[in-house]
């Protein structure tokens, strides 16, 4: 809290300054999923609506990858569309809870997980190509596993691709699953690679506050 300056008129002073400051960050939960991040208190909620319409729309280089929970923040003005732009000024963080099938569950592996939501690994950027997937030039910049508690694993990708017009965006992305693999949780941000380096210390405390505790 700093030194005393002295006398408890100071120290009232000091008190009442400190219970108008305005909060640091906001705390984003899925209690159901016992899961939560933290963005900085500036940033703005996408609107479920327009994050559910996005989804809906064919065409998306992050494909279908809504679950029982996605929720989005923007740090520029608030605008769905940040999730897939290429020209994103501003840092914009994704998240989502997902239940994985049987078949997911048996097929669920890290490699699976860095694939979460754009091709990482290199069979399936190989096959995203056949696909004419329209990004290009990945580049890895971070392959990290995570082991959390009670079984909770995964892994932090962090990754620059290309648009089609040339302009290069980095993805930072954790991906998780818990002890039987029956769900994902997953955390991707991204921003053009500018907008990265000059934001990439608030990149690694948003993505290293994404918490799982597995029931």
């Amino acid at each position: 809290m700093g030194k005393v300056l002295g006398g408890l008129g100071a120290l009232a002073l000091a008190i009442a300054a400190t219970g108008c400051a305005a909060p640091q960050f906001t705390y984003i939960a899925d209690g159901s999923a016992n899961t939560y991040f933290k963005v900085p208190y500036g940033w703005h909620k996408i609107d479920d609506s327009s994050l559910s319409a996005l989804f809906k729309s064919p065409g998306s280089v992050f494909g279908q990858q809504s679950g029982t929970w996605d929720v989005a923040y923007d740090a520029g003005a608030p605008a769905a569309t940040d999730l897939i732009s290429p020209t994103a000024t501003q840092p914009f963080a994704f998240a989502f809870v997902a239940p994985l099938s049987p078949a997911g569950s048996n097929a669920m592996s890290y490699n699976a997980l860095r694939d979460a939501t754009l091709p990482v690994t290199a069979p399936t950027r190989a096959a995203a190509v056949k696909h004419k997937f329209p990004l290009t030039n990945f580049h890895l910049l971070r392959d990290q596993v995570i082991q959390a508690s009670q079984g909770v694993h995964g892994v932090w990708e962090t990754f620059d691709y290309t648009y089609p017009g040339g302009i290069v965006d980095t993805f930072d992305q954790v991906a998780l699953t818990n002890a039987d693999a029956t769900q994902i949780y997953v955390l991707e941000m991204h921003c053009m690679a500018a907008c990265y380096s000059q934001n990439q210390q608030e990149f690694n405390t948003i993505i290293s506050s994404f918490t799982v505790r597995s029931p």
